[in-house]
């Protein structure tokens, strides 16, 4: 073989028939022995097609000298399994190809939810045990030079295709490791599957490009799964290919496809419970970079007060996502985190920095039928009364439930020309004169 054996014995026939336990021993015994047998290291710089036709071979002989009973589809199905626990994530692969899943719920090794069109539904898929599951996920921890143990039972990691990967495992997790994966595809959803899938209508899509190209400071406001990450994304696209962007995150999720773009990413803290690199010292470290645009995965705690007085000191056309359930939300959050800063500033100097860098929030939300929506696009227009003044420009109003559960609804705009326009005009850019009239029912 192409990649150096080692000589082994041949794994012990396993009893009690081709199902059930035996099986997984099966598997199991067969996938040891293939690691006794393969050098990992030469694997991994094979081409993967060539380098899985070999491991299958090997697999095949090693099925071949165990005595097992073994149907041809049994053969076939314990090859492919083992394929999965030495090129991927095991059990989970199927689910990880299937582009119709955006959640991948594993709930201790017994039971794993997914979550197609918004619904949840419980799958066959289960762990063999939790050491199992603990295997797949030290896997995907690792690989991104992450870790997590009983000192730090906690992890937010990622795999290769930008999916989102959230880790507990005990003493937390009482009944055992539980793992959720927020899928994002390996062509990210664009502007066009935003318009298909009614999230968004065009023109509000076109209000949208002009505030980005005019280089406006946008906040993502909406809650879990509402689709914050993805509307991002879709929006940075208008941003312009000779700017050089640099993007900050918790954990890497954004796609961003421009070619002059810097990634930065917070780090965790060692065993010592040192070395820890968090979000607002990256923001702050990213002023030092010459970045146009600085675009913010999401804020979460004091970098909120550094990124708004980035956005008041020459840095316009930030991006920025945060987790709120409406515009007025979304400021009132700014305001408190501004205050994890732990600088004295008063209330009324904090809600001038936010009216002062902030342009529009764009609030989204997952409606019951599992369908996103952009609910509300408002304006910051100022301070007023000792509060963050807003008005609405559009709104999608919900008239009630259609067949097959689905929310029917209207977006429709409110008639409020934004005090923004000026400053769209002085950058070349035209609204189309019926943008303020549009009503749409979905």
């Amino acid at each position: 073989m192409a990649f150096g054996f080692a000589t082994t014995s041949a794994p012990p026939a396993p009893s009690n028939g081709a199902g059930g336990r035996s099986y997984q021993e099966l598997k199991t015994t067969l996938h040891r022995e293939l690691l006794n047998k393969i050098d990992l290291e030469r694997l991994t710089s094979l081409q993967d097609a060539y380098a899985r036709t070999q491991v299958q071979n090997v697999i095949y002989d090693l099925i071949a000298v165990t005595n097992f009973p073994l149907s041809g589809s049994e053969r076939e199905r314990i090859c492919r399994e083992v394929l999965q626990e030495v090129f991927g994530l095991g059990p989970l692969e199927p689910l990880l190809q299937d582009q119709t899943i955006t959640d991948i719920l594993v709930n201790t090794h017994r039971q794993v939810y997914v979550e197609r069109g918004g619904m949840l539904e419980l799958t066959n898929v289960v762990f063999k045990d939790a050491a199992h599951l603990r295997h797949i996920i030290d896997k995907i921890v690792s690989n991104v030079g992450r870790r997590v143990d009983e000192s730090s039972p906690m992890c937010d990691a990622r795999l290769d295709d930008g999916s989102r990967v959230n880790v507990v495992i005990p003493p937390l997790a009482i009944d055992g490791p539980i793992m959720s994966i927020r899928r994002f595809g390996r062509v990210p959803i664009g502007i066009e599957q935003l318009l298909s899938f009614r999230t968004v209508t065009p023109p509000m899509l076109e209000l949208l490009q002009a505030a980005v190209q005019a280089r406006l400071n946008i906040v993502i406001s909406g809650g879990t799964g509402s689709g914050k990450t993805t509307l991002l994304n879709a929006l940075s696209s208008f941003i312009s290919d000779r700017e050089r962007i640099v993007s900050i995150e918790d954990s890497a999720e954004l796609q961003m496809q421009q070619p002059h773009v810097v990634r930065l990413e917070c780090r965790p803290p060692n065993v010592e419970g040192k070395g820890a690199v968090r979000q607002r010292e990256l923001v702050i470290n990213a002023l030092r970079m010459r970045p146009d645009r600085i675009v913010v995965g999401e804020v979460r705690g004091g970098e909120a007060l550094d990124m708004l007085q980035a956005m008041n000191t020459g840095h316009d056309g930030s991006l920025t996502t945060i987790h709120a359930n409406n515009p007025r939300d979304a400021i009132a959050r700014l305001q408190t985190m501004s205050l994890m800063a732990e600088i004295n500033l008063p209330d009324v100097a904090i809600r001038q920095q936010i009216a002062a860098a902030v342009s529009v929030i764009v609030q989204v939300a997952r409606l019951s039928d599992g369908s996103r929506r952009i609910t509300q696009i408002s304006e910051v227009t100022g301070v007023g009364n000792d509060m963050v003044t807003l008005q609405d420009i559009f709104v999608f109003d919900r008239l009630g439930i259609g067949p097959n559960n689905r929310v029917l609804g209207r977006f429709r705009a409110t008639g409020q020309r934004p005090l923004f326009t000026e400053r769209l005009k002085a950058s070349g850019i035209q609204l189309s004169p019926d943008l303020f009239e549009h009503v749409c029912e979905v």
